[in-house]
């Protein structure tokens, strides 16, 4: 039998929390895992409490098509949250563009109304996208892992899916026959809500965030962020409350040899690995995180992240704003807006606890509601009363979310040295919950095929045809 492998995954957000399960899955008991994190378990999957409820602060929706996460869900014995149905509608700064109905027919016939074809356009591209995205289930069901994500992409969707990484979706949606005007009214209000970012967003990082913005969406009953904590204790991992400030690079009997570098409350410390993932962004903007004896040097990571602002207000909406101003009047539960200069917010819903009674109904206009604003600058009082007639509560939470897209063209890698591998440059060629748990897959099977050198299972060409004959 192999010797133990010692295992340290850095992080234990989702990515780290998967990929800690999906490791000891392939492993078996011959791992063992230490996962550093000094925050809470779950990162940015994160619930704020109002008024003894908890809501979800961040990252609220997953895709009906993302298998990994409905596992998860399964072996976990966790619930969808109860579905409680809201409109929306896109909001210009002046006036509504797009207004949803009750009536599923007259939203289509608006949409085709005001936009023509460009709807049925847009959903044949994200179609076609997500069909071949789909692929890489069976590949990963058949043991198959990529060693960048460049090569993972090829695989899927050949050359054009390496390029939708480099091309905005703006420029492609326009090269289907999707028109501006759609571009500017719909693309761009969904882009903002999910990225707080334009239609310059590489095209694959916007059909994935359109595919959510289209299909049905779910979210888990008590949070989502419980994934995180039962995926982590499914594993027995050993979780470690420290933050790792760097990893230095030895070699024993011809084996490389990891030693963590970690500090918490406890001091500083370290520890020598067979393995470790890094599932934080490694990014000097986010992180001043050393490498130390590698030959080649470990470098710098370009791109820049995004600020994002949530603030999570318990108050009135001032319905008057956008155009209402009899409040009981108001229909929309969630606003999105287009890219116009004076708005100051990107998107804003009436949000729903994340444990849903059956008695549970949503808040009239008219009455004092849990609005969930999101923002690239902290609002002021003079944004809060133009949104808001008056409120009680507002916890205001910033991250640096997501990756500025426009900022690089290229590709963080996955593999940083024989058995150092980095999960969360994932999030450059999109970011949603499912996108970071194909990635935390992927990095076990390259981990447990490069550890069994088993070469056959990484980076094949053609995987298509060897599946096909697999099964």
């Amino acid at each position: 039998a192999d010797p133990a492998a010692l295992a340290a995954v850095v992080g234990a957000g989702l990515g780290g929390s998967a990929v800690a399960y999906f490791l000891q899955q392939h492993f078996g008991p011959q791992v063992q895992l230490d996962v550093f994190e000094p925050g809470a378990v779950g990162g940015r999957l994160a619930t704020i409490t109002v008024n003894k409820q908890q809501y979800e602060s961040r990252g609220a929706s997953i895709h009906a098509l993302s298998l990994h996460m409905q596992d998860f869900v399964k072996i976990l014995g966790l619930k969808h949250r109860r579905e409680v149905p809201g409109k929306s509608a896109i909001f210009s700064g002046e006036h509504f563009v797009l207004e949803e109905t009750d009536w599923y027919l007259l939203n289509l016939f608006r949409l085709w109304w005001h936009y023509g074809i460009s709807f049925l356009r847009l959903q044949m591209w994200v179609e076609e996208v997500m069909e071949k995205f789909m692929r890489i289930y069976k590949y990963q069901a058949h043991g198959y892992a990529f060693s960048s994500l460049e090569e993972l992409l090829r695989s899927l969707g050949g050359d054009a899916f390496v390029n939708m990484t480099q091309r905005s979706v703006a420029e492609s949606l326009l090269e289907v026959g999707v028109t501006q005007r759609f571009v500017d009214d719909v693309i761009a209000a969904v882009l903002r809500s999910s990225y707080g970012q334009s239609v310059l967003v590489p095209a694959f990082a916007g059909a994935m965030s359109l595919a959510g913005a289209q299909g049905s969406t779910w979210a888990v009953e008590g949070g989502n962020k419980l994934v995180c904590s039962g995926l982590l204790k499914l594993t027995k991992a050993n979780i470690i409350p420290a933050r790792v400030t760097g990893v230095s690079l030895h070699s024993s009997e011809g084996r490389a040899l990891y030693q963590v570098h970690h500090e918490g409350s406890e001091g500083q410390g370290s520890a020598f690995y067979d393995m470790v993932v890094v599932t934080t962004p490694l990014h000097p903007s986010r992180s001043n995180f050393t490498f130390e004896n590698f030959e080649p040097p470990i470098t710098d990571f370009p791109g820049a992240f995004q600020p994002s602002v949530t603030s999570v207000v318990h108050g009135y909406l001032n319905s008057s704003y956008f155009g209402f101003p009899d409040p009981k009047l108001f229909p929309f539960a969630s606003i999105l807006t287009t890219d116009t200069p004076d708005l100051f917010f990107n998107a804003m819903d009436n949000i729903c606890p994340v444990n849903i009674s059956a008695a549970f109904r949503r808040k009239q206009p008219q009455e004092a509601a849990v609005w969930r604003v999101l923002s690239q600058q902290p609002l002021d009082k003079q944004q809060l009363k133009t949104l808001f007639r008056s409120y009680y509560s507002v916890q205001v939470t910033e991250w640096q979310t997501y990756p500025r897209y426009d900022a690089t063209k290229s590709l963080p890698p996955i593999v940083l040295h024989e058995n150092l591998f980095y999960l969360s440059g994932v999030e450059w060629v999109a970011s949603s919950m499912e996108m970071i748990a194909v990635a935390a897959k992927n990095v076990a099977l390259l981990a447990y095929n490069r550890w069994h050198q088993d070469l056959e299972k990484i980076d094949q060409k053609d995987l298509m045809h060897k599946v096909k004959t697999e099964l």
